[in-house]
């Protein structure tokens, strides 16, 4: 089938194969010889291709060993000791067990996984299984010959590349790749389990993951695109030589990708377990129906038009059976028949059901009948009003103040989507960068109380013996022996990486063109040449998702350097932004590198001349912003602890700053530092940043998000810093209680973590 076919058709139901009296669980391809599956009903079946009209498949071998529910198989192809083939499987059992085809029995049994099993790859004759217990085993002849610890939490996939490298797949929310027991690479970037993991031919690798996206990553490590469509935990993806790539999910649905957009989506009666590819192009899907199904572009092989209906016949059933209208199942609601009774009070409201949809009617007493209000969408339990964007109800629509002068955005949301998606596809209609993704998210989760939403590394949920996962429900263990924070310790850097970069342009012409004008600074305004490399600057600047890939010249960062060197300190404030985000940029922050180690730092230069005398607030913001961004590349990390002192001495005043960006600038720099140090194990730094941050928390006039990362700051250092005894020493406890009382909820939270701390002997 060549790719143009591919491109203009939709996949449609070709068959659905029956047998599985549970969850269908894993998909495996046989070559050309048939197609496994393994279910949560503990078998393992193999089904043929029925020779008449080669449409449908028959279900030729049932496999019975396993005690518990069966995860994942891999296809042994026919040699001598196999003539028909064979199949590995691994189960919640912790077995790994090996079936002869021709016989339908099992030859071998391999016991040493402590865990379930949770995936398989055959290595040349060697079988590699992989297991919640964090190890990897590799097997030769029915022995384990060597086992080793793999990820810091389950295991959760492996698959072999063409080049004989592994990659496996982990709860820890990486993917390593293994050239024997080494590792030659971890691949980090998924905020949640890493759950499945595939070859994409001739380019790298994809991973499925519960944070909702698909990764396609080079064999380098580097990330070459993200797919986020799925509203749920993705459970695996698949790639053809087409070039499409399947995925599956909790949302019930199967996704077909082409070139990183979605393309279709095959809705199911169910949350789908596994997706693969045939050779031919056609879909296997498994769903927690026990249907196993398979889809095709070809129409000589589409299902008859029994079987279709039968089908949109389960979904819809499905579809009923999960709609709730205003807080009721939709199958609960009583039918049409119900208006036939008169209405007790003028205005009194009764939904009923029609068709598909729950509907509102009014009792109008004059006319003594029922008027229809319309159709109900689900809204909260609550029924209070629901706020409406463009005529649309939203569960909640949040004011988003992302500073530099913005104007506020809106960002509506409800409470059943998922908050990574809805915050992508926010970013992207508001033309900001995806990097904000995160603290969106957590904006999200933050104001609509889903402390459980969490995505926790050691979320085990993986196949829960009762049925599939249910989104909404709590996905983490309560740890019970230790105290649990809400907001510390803070893990990673915080950076401004949203610029209005039209703006800052603007502003460095209406600055050339005041020099041009004063003979005395004639020489120091730029050429169009140079105003050409600025827009080019830019160019690379605003095109994010190329960071990877895109460089700058000698002749841009000289550029840069002239600016910042030459011009008028009160004129330097849009050049400085301009560096905010080229050090944000892998080769920006490279490149700029080489002019902090010679004798004229740029940067404390830089510092030098945005605190001096009386500061320009404007220049104060743009040279915090600069050095808080420095924590972003971590080969800055050395250059940020030599200087730490003078830093921190220089910005200080910024404290008191009567300017509110301004204060939060210098309170996400105590924050960054305090992370950092707290990772270098410095004391000395600890207790500057937490004396800074103490002062910061105290101060009267100190906004209300800058005082929140000051205290951060504060608790992360007591917690897993070396200065809690400091800290006490200053009194921390009086601000935390002050803190407490807060009317902002944010701040009496941070305030509790710090008085738990404080009372930790």
């Amino acid at each position: 089938m060549s790719v143009m076919d591919i491109d203009s058709k939709e996949y449609q139901l070709r068959c659905q194969l029956r047998g599985h009296e549970d969850d269908a669980r894993g998909i495996c391809i046989c070559g050309n010889a048939g197609i496994a599956t393994s279910s949560r009903d503990r078998t393992v079946r193999f089904w043929t291709l029925d020779e008449p009209q080669k449409r449908d498949y028959t279900m030729s071998k049932i496999l019975l060993g396993h005690t518990s529910f069966v995860g994942p198989l891999a296809w042994i192809p026919p040699n001598e000791e196999f003539p028909e083939g064979g199949i590995i499987s691994g189960g919640m059992d912790t077995l790994v067990l090996v079936w002869n085809l021709a016989t339908g029995e099992k030859v071998q049994m391999l016991k040493g996984h402590k865990l379930q099993v949770t995936g398989i790859a055959l290595d040349c004759s060697d079988i590699v299984s992989v297991s919640v217990d964090c190890t990897l085993r590799r097997w030769r002849g029915g022995q384990e010959v060597e086992a080793w610890e793999g990820h810091k939490a389950a295991i959760q996939a492996i698959v072999k590349l063409p080049s004989g490298e592994l990659v496996t797949g982990s709860s820890d929310m990486t993917l390593k790749l293994w050239k024997g027991k080494s590792c030659t690479h971890t691949f980090l970037g998924h905020t949640d389990t890493v759950r499945g993991v595939a070859v994409m031919p001739n380019l790298g690798i994809l991973s499925a993951s519960h944070d909702g996206s698909i990764r396609l990553w080079a064999l380098s490590g580097e990330l070459l695109l993200e797919m986020v469509g799925h509203t749920s935990i993705v459970y695996s993806v698949d790639a053809h030589v087409s070039g499409l790539i399947v995925s599956s999910s909790e949302d019930c649905s199967a996704k077909i990708w082409k070139d990183g957009v979605c393309v279709q989506s095959i809705e199911h009666p169910g949350c789908v377990w596994d997706a693969k590819f045939l050779e031919n192009g056609d879909i296997v899907t498994a769903c927690s129906d026990g249907i196993v199904r398979i889809w095709t572009l070809n129409h000589d092989k589409i299902a008859d038009a029994v079987e279709l209906d039968s089908f949109a016949s389960q979904l819809s059933q499905y579809k009923i059976s999960r709609k709730r209208v205003g807080g009721l199942k939709l199958e609960d609601l009583p039918g049409l028949d119900a208006l036939k009774t008169p209405g007790s009070s003028d205005g009194q409201t009764k939904v009923v059901r029609e068709g598909d949809n729950g509907v509102a009617y009014s009792w109008n007493m004059r006319e003594q009948k029922w008027d229809k209000i319309g159709e109900v969408v689900d809204g909260p339990d609550d029924n209070m009003k629901r706020p409406v964007l463009d005529g649309i109800q939203y569960d909640y629509v949040f004011d988003v103040d992302i500073g530099d002068g913005e104007p506020v955005r809106k960002l509506p949301y409800n409470r059943t989507e998922n908050p990574y998606d809805v915050a992508d596809k926010w970013l992207l209609r508001e033309n900001l960068p995806l990097s904000y993704r995160q603290q969106v998210v957590e904006f999200i989760l933050q104001n609509t109380g889903q402390k459980d939403f969490t995505p926790d590394p050691m979320f085990r949920d993986p196949y829960t013996g009762s049925s599939a996962y249910i989104p909404g429900a709590p996905s983490r263990m309560p740890d019970v022996s230790k105290p649990s924070y809400k907001h510390i310790p803070k893990k990673g850097m915080l950076v401004f990486d949203v610029a209005q970069f039209d703006g800052i342009l603007k502003k460095i012409y209406e600055f050339n063109n005041t020099m041009l004008s004063d003979q005395e600074k004639q020489h120091l305004s730029l050429s169009e040449g140079d105003m050409s490399r600025l827009s080019i600057i830019v160019k690379i600047l605003k095109d994010t998702s190329h960071y990877h890939s895109s460089t700058f010249s000698d002749v841009d960062v000289a550029l840069m350097l002239k600016l910042l060197n030459t011009w008028p300190v009160a004129m330097l404030f849009p050049v400085v932004d301009v560096m905010r985000m080229i050090v944000l940029h892998p080769d920006g922050a490279g490149k700029l590198l080489q002019h902090v180690k010679d004798e004229n730092d740029i940067f404390i230069e830089l510092i030098k001349k945005a605190t001096a005398n009386t500061p320009l607030p404007a220049n104060l913001l743009t040279s915090l912003r600069v050095v808080t961004n420095l924590f972003k590349s971590s080969c800055y990390n050395e250059w940020l602890l030599i200087h730490r002192a003078e830093i921190l001495d220089a910005f200080s005043s910024c404290c008191s700053s009567s300017n509110k960006n301004v204060q939060i600038s210098y309170a996400t720099l105590l924050l960054n530092y305090a992370v950092l140090l707290i990772e270098k194990k410095d004391e000395e730094g600890q207790s500057q940043v937490l004396s800074a941050a103490l002062e910061m928390a105290e101060e009267g006039t100190v906004d209300s998000d800058s005082r929140f990362r000051a205290m951060v700051a504060i608790g992360s250092l007591m917690l897993e810093g070396l200065v809690r005894r400091v800290a006490l020493d200053f009194d921390v406890v009086n601000i935390a209680k002050a803190a407490k009382a807060s009317k902002d909820a944010k701040i009496a939270e941070v305030g509790a973590d710090i008085e738990l701390v404080a009372k930790q002997g």
